[in-house]
């Protein structure tokens, strides 16, 4: 077992990253011992959502350990070294809160707002760019991953990227899968060219695939409801208020972890804001305000999210479909989740007006 893998303490978070490369790329232990790596293994993937009663995750998962889970479908799929690395730092300039910054920053909808700053943390990075140099490897070959269609491809294609966060959202968040079901799963695809002649991700077999939407269709709505973009802009206004405050610095959410940055809002001077988050952690999900009105005696907005769902290829006949055109269960979850009813004005029951 290589270092990596002996210090995650979690035995599904292990044997999870085990079948998704069976062959581990021993090389890639050096980039992520790096600092600016590392540092991702502090910030959730749940978008401040771990902090709050409203869910109630399995376990903590970190930006780095689905770093490297992507890096590792990517190798297995590729055994590329360039697309591999283009996959491990993807997520490098992730600030606390995830894509909650992409919410302060007005940008809920696509959520890429933050993504600029990936090429200048690894080029800024010294360890990073010795190792690159080391492997003859250009900071612009792994500091884009679009570049790389198995690394990421558009909504509604299926990427590494995709593929990570759909498989271990159905382990931690919205309980799914087991390890069993996802082997099934995994081991079912292959890379083929879509309707473009691009690579991508597909099925071999309509049943399996079928199966697997059907399952994950349950979990897409966990990214987008309600109660996830409350809370979302909820972490988003409390961030702008530490910073309009002067309690913290936009650089901050590059360089501290989620713990540092709840810390310092505990124990800033401004009672607004501590009672606020205190009562955050607290709040329930069956309290949660759902309206076509505005409520002003309570925290309450209107923001929409990001519609993140899968619609695979599927090896048919010799030929390659999606799912959606070839199968009516599939076309049915796929349609139930883009209908799905959204409230306009959201809201948590207590006091709270964004500064």
């Amino acid at each position: 077992m290589n270092k990596y893998f002996e210090s995650i303490k979690n035995d599904e978070i292990r044997q999870y990253l085990e079948l998704l490369s069976p062959e581990f790329p021993e090389w890639l232990l050096e980039y992520i011992y790096t600092p600016e790596m590392l540092r991702l293994d502090e910030i959730g993937m749940s978008c401040g959502r771990e902090y709050t009663k409203i869910y109630n995750d399995k376990y903590f998962y970190s930006i780095l350990t689905h770093s490297v889970a992507v890096a590792l479908i990517i190798w297995n799929f590729t055994k590329d070294k360039k697309q591999t690395l283009s996959g491990l730092f993807h997520d490098i300039a992730t600030p606390v809160f995830k894509h909650c910054i992409d919410f302060m920053n007005g940008d809920s909808e696509k959520q890429e707002s933050t993504e600029e700053r990936t090429e200048i943390i690894i080029k800024n990075s010294k360890q990073i760019m010795k190792l690159l140099n080391k492997d003859n490897i250009k900071l612009e070959e792994v500091s884009d991953y679009k570049i790389y269609p198995i690394a990421d491809n558009d909504t509604p294609k299926l990427s590494g990227d995709r593929l990570e966060y759909t498989l271990s959202g159905g382990l931690y968040q919205v309980r799914i899968f087991d390890i069993e079901q996802i082997k099934k799963y995994y081991n079912n695809i292959i890379i083929s060219k879509n309707e473009d002649g691009i690579e991508e991700l597909a099925f071999k077999d309509k049943e399996i695939c079928e199966d697997f939407i059907h399952k994950v269709s349950n979990l897409w709505p966990h990214w987008i409801e309600d109660e996830c973009r409350v809370c979302m802009q909820f972490i988003a206004d409390i961030v702008k208020a530490m910073y309009k405050k002067g309690y913290i610095t936009i650089d901050n959410l590059y360089k501290f972890s989620e713990k540092e940055i709840i810390d310092k809002i505990k124990n800033c001077e401004d009672l607004y804001i501590r009672n606020a988050f205190i009562n955050f952690e607290q709040a329930q999900r069956n309290l949660v305000y759902k309206s076509e009105e505005a409520n002003n005696e309570i925290y309450c907005t209107s923001v929409k999210g990001k519609k993140r769902y899968i619609n695979p290829l599927v090896i048919n006949c010799q030929n390659v479909s999606r799912i959606k055109e070839i199968s009516e269960i599939a076309n049915k979850d796929i349609n139930d989740f883009l209908n799905m009813k959204m409230h306009t004005y959201i809201g948590l029951n207590f006091e709270f007006k964004p500064y």
